[in-house]
């Protein structure tokens, strides 16, 4: 059994963009700046979040958190997309999924410049995407390209299912692991917790990425041997040994 380790091909990802920031600047352009909205205070988010302005730092990026507590009005959130999308001063903007039940979240997503929609969820970056244009892709499905790109994983002609239907990760991965490129050109079957036959079906995968969220989930009697799993859910579950809350993810195995 192989480990994919996903840290190690983050450090390495973030070892090139940093060389890169770091021409970029000396060529005189200005460090990009990614501007993040947060609403509330959920957990996940909240890590995400944090992970992203680290990371910015550490390759040498500028970054700006804009937090709004969790009773905001649509029409404040409204207002400070607008402020962002015209400062050019701000490359990226970002609004950080799930929003309180009072906010249109997809009115919210189409509000953002598409030139500045780093998550690649606009209708906009989704269209190019499927039609395999030049465009920002969601982070998650991209960090899985690189996943299997970084290990070269062989993906031409092999079954890939997709456990998991969300516009953020299980669409996107279905779509872009099927394109005739490299990573890619997998006949894909899109799974979720309603497919009957779950566990037949997942027995014929080569490649099973698990974007569904639900601990436990996947059992091992459902991969067959040498298949690659990508497990991309995240769940705070109870530390019992330090009585706090942290991230469950399973381990990338091959």
């Amino acid at each position: 059994m192989q480990i994919l380790d996903g840290k190690v091909v983050s450090q390495s990802v973030k070892e090139k963009i940093k060389e890169k920031t770091i021409l970029f600047k000396k060529n005189g352009h200005k460090a990009p700046h990614l501007a993040a909205i947060l609403v509330g205070s959920n957990g996940a988010s909240e890590t995400y979040v944090a992970s992203k302005v680290k990371n910015c730092e550490e390759v040498g990026f500028a970054s700006s958190l804009v937090r709004f507590d969790s009773d905001i009005t649509e029409a404040v959130l409204i207002e400070a997309i607008e402020k962002l999308n015209n400062d050019a001063g701000v490359d990226g903007i970002l609004v950080q999924l799930p929003l309180p039940k009072q906010i249109d979240e997809e009115k919210i997503i189409n509000l953002i410049n598409p030139d500045k929609d780093v998550d690649g969820f606009h209708p906009m970056s989704i269209g190019k995407m499927v039609q395999g244009l030049p465009t920002f892709i969601p982070a998650t499905p991209y960090g899985i390209l690189l996943m299997l790109e970084h290990y070269k994983i062989e993906t031409s002609g092999k079954h890939a299912v997709v456990i998991g239907r969300s516009n953020i990760v299980g669409r996107p991965i279905s779509i872009l692991l099927s394109r005739n490129t490299y990573p890619g050109n997998c006949t894909v079957t899109v799974c979720h917790s309603r497919t009957t036959n779950l566990a037949a079906i997942c027995l014929q995968a080569d490649i099973i990425v698990a974007a569904l969220g639900i601990p436990g989930f996947l059992k091992a009697d459902m991969v067959k041997e040498n298949a690659v799993v990508i497990d991309v859910g995240i769940t705070r579950v109870k530390d019992e040994t330090k009585n706090r809350a942290l991230p469950y993810r399973a381990m990338l195995i091959l």
